[in-house]
């Protein structure tokens, strides 16, 4: 062990961090043009808000999974926002190649800050720092626009310079740290072993603790004052109401986070280091490194929900620290085969990505002078908004003539409006046998479920297939239209579910009908049964958007809202219910309002 392990000062090793610096150099360049991807939209979302209003970037409406949801309620602080607006006010739009270029900025900062704590921490600093890179949550997610290498750099940076007694630039780390991500919130515990450790009658290090804690807390304390909620409070609204937070997402959570763990570096080496991290436990270094593996992994388990690798970036420094203790043989060995494998991950999900883009784009001619809609969370999304397109909404009543593009891996509106193909759809495939998500995978790379655990896949199989459609003329046939009878699925239009128990259909907040009118004037009824779980009260009624018919209701119960006589202009009309209150019952995400029985002109 080297000298300076025991010591604060900030070791000499120029050669080998400019060596590290290139080979993150060489991890990037190659993926400057990666496509638009996973969670990207969200935060580009957030920015251009921020160039609206910069000080609450995260104060707008953003639809989810069809359903407009608030962007206060993000699981990040909006540190990321405020880069890719920064990058926007530069760009003046979103350019892959620029993009990607200024977030390697990223990885070189997590890169030094590895390198000094491997100059500090290890025998073999090169080798410690080799394997970090090598992880392959840091070399697939780190091509991405997300928050993982932003915070990563951060958070690696306040604890480098926490341990170099530097506690002005690591506080500084720390704030910009927790603006990025709640997870911010680990150092204080992480870092206070640290302190007991090696500096426990240091009072400026014991406060120095607080800065994340408090950055974080001042945050929540300045939106709920400047716009009336507290993002905190709005995220675990939403928690409650996705269900993230429930018992099977939990344990799908945890396994697959332990699962995780051990690719950090290649499971061999972790299972050894270990063993020998066991036999040295009474050294105050490997102390704190395994404190800092057992404290966030143990946060991760609480406050986190999909099981995502990247969620452990932040843990594999001291994973790589303890890996790089072992016999050089073997670290040279994991470390080949861990980078073979980052490296065919990053490269198939650079092709998956790509393969989006070169669909959106080759739909151009054929969308044109459409109203064009979305149903996808990703990249597709991001790349049919540039063109035009919105995203669609579970309640959003279609017309003849829409176009709706979506993808099948995350699209989340049903569609019953009679369609046809509009250009042919596509098959994402990718030559590398690798997958960090698909149809065909039970790869649980980047989300978690019981039935996808593994920390990658190795197939050959479909990852999504994409598809655009055009609805089509609707002929209705009936003037009343039962929810059970066969014409429902032609006949309703948008903001109505699938059938339930060969009787009635959920709806959102709106949902639209096509009706064959009735020859003479006659009433225009529903009937529909407010459930006791239901907030709803106001139930309204319209044709072809003039209101005919509204009632608030004072409890839940079977009622029937019924206008006076009347006599659409024309032989269809579309029929309108919108309802004031909505809800979610967790882990149904969709958006429930009261239950349809029937609706339509009764003679």
């Amino acid at each position: 062990m080297e000298a300076g392990l025991a010591g604060d000062r900030v070791p000499r090793g120029r050669t080998g961090l400019l060596l590290i610096l290139a080979l993150v150099l060489l991890l990037r360049v190659p993926f400057l043009n990666q496509a638009i991807q996973g969670d990207d939209p969200v935060y580009l979302a957030e920015a251009s808000h921020a160039l609206v209003d910069p000080l609450h970037p995260d104060n707008s409406q953003y639809v989810f999974r069809g359903v407009a949801v608030d962007q206060r309620g993000l699981s990040h602080p909006p540190m990321d926002a405020w880069i890719l607006a920064g990058l926007l006010a530069v760009f003046g739009d979103v350019k892959e190649v620029p993009f990607h270029a200024a977030y390697i900025l990223f990885s070189l900062i997590a890169a030094w800050a590895m390198w000094w704590l491997a100059r500090r921490f290890s025998p073999q600093p090169l080798w410690a720092a080799l394997l970090f890179l090598a992880v392959p949550a840091f070399v697939v997610n780190g091509n991405s626009l997300e928050t993982d290498l932003p915070f990563l750099a951060f958070w690696m940076a306040a604890i480098a310079l926490f341990c170099a007694g530097k506690m002005l630039p690591a506080a500084l780390a720390m704030t910009l740290a927790a603006l990025t991500a709640y997870q911010a919130v680990f150092l204080a515990p992480i870092l206070a072993v640290f302190v007991w450790l090696f500096h426990r009658r240091s009072i400026a290090r014991w406060l120095t603790l607080c800065t994340a804690p408090a950055a974080i807390a001042a945050w929540q304390l300045y939106e709920r004052s400047t716009t009336g909620a507290m993002p905190a409070a709005v995220l675990a609204g939403y928690f409650r109401s996705y269900g993230f937070q429930a018992l099977e997402a939990k344990i799908s959570n945890v396994l697959a986070l332990f699962i995780h763990s051990w690719f950090i570096v290649f499971p061999a080496l972790a299972a050894a280091a270990f063993v020998l991290a066991w036999r040295r436990r009474r050294e105050p270094e490997t102390i704190f490194l395994l404190a800092w593996i057992v404290l966030f992994f143990g946060g991760a388990v609480v406050v986190l929900f999909a099981g995502s690798a990247r969620y452990l970036l932040p843990m594999a420094p001291p994973v790589a620290l303890l890996a790089s203790r072992l016999p050089r043989r073997w670290v040279a060995a994991g470390f080949a085969i861990q980078m073979t494998l980052s490296l065919g991950l990053a490269a198939m999900n650079y092709q998956h990505w790509g393969a989006v883009r070169a669909y959106a784009a080759s739909l151009a001619p054929s969308i044109e002078n459409h109203r064009v809609w979305v149903d996808d969370e990703w990249g597709l999304r991001h790349y049919m908004e540039q063109q035009g397109a919105l995203p669609l909404r579970q309640s959003e009543p279609l017309r003849a003539g829409d176009i709706i593009v979506s993808g099948e891996l995350s699209h989340a509106v049903k569609v019953n409006a009679p369609t046809a193909p509009v250009a042919l759809p596509a098959e994402i495939r990718s030559s590398i046998p690798l997958r960090i998500i698909g149809l065909e995978t039970r790869s649980g790379y980047s989300s978690a479920s019981m039935d996808r655990l593994l920390p990658f896949g190795i197939s050959t199989g479909v990852i999504d297939r994409l598809r655009a459609v055009q609805v089509v003329e609707r002929h209705p046939t009936l003037s009343y239209l039962p929810m059970a009878a066969p014409e429902a699925t032609s006949q309703i239009a948008g903001g109505i579910y699938d059938l339930e128990e060969h009787s009635f259909r959920w709806m959102s907040r709106k949902g639209t009908v096509a009706l064959k009118s009735p020859g003479a004037p006659a009433a225009l009824s529903v009937s529909f049964r407010i459930p006791p779980q239901s907030p709803a009260r106001r139930v309204t009624l319209r044709i072809d958007g003039k209101d005919v018919a509204s009632q608030v209701y004072a409890a839940a119960g079977d009622y029937t809202l019924e206008s006076p006589p009347v006599l659409p202009s024309t032989g269809e009309c579309l029929v309108e219910i919108e309802i004031d209150r909505t809800f979610t019952a967790p882990p149904d995400v969709r958006e429930l309002g009261i239950v349809l029985n029937g609706v339509g002109f009764r003679p």
